[in-house]
């Protein structure tokens, strides 16, 4: 099974698909440990560019979700 991260977009975000994909959002990964590098590698960009919380799914099961909005 692949591991994939999808994103929420801040509600006055117009982020499009694309751009999403772009930031690694939907992006298929071996592992759970690689998947949650790239999560780490990305995370200031993520939030930079307006994603409140991501989901991390194994296949069609969701592993966990967190949010990336300050405390």
């Amino acid at each position: 099974m692949a591991f994939i991260w999808t994103g929420e977009p801040a509600a006055d975000s117009d982020l499009t698909d694309d751009e999403m994909k772009a930031l690694g959002l939907g992006q298929p990964f071996e592992s759970q440990g690689d998947a949650e590098a790239r999560l780490t590698a990305a995370y200031g960009e993520l939030s930079d560019a307006g994603i409140t919380s991501v989901s991390l799914h194994d296949g069609d099961q969701l592993a966990y979700s967190m949010s990336l909005e300050e405390a």
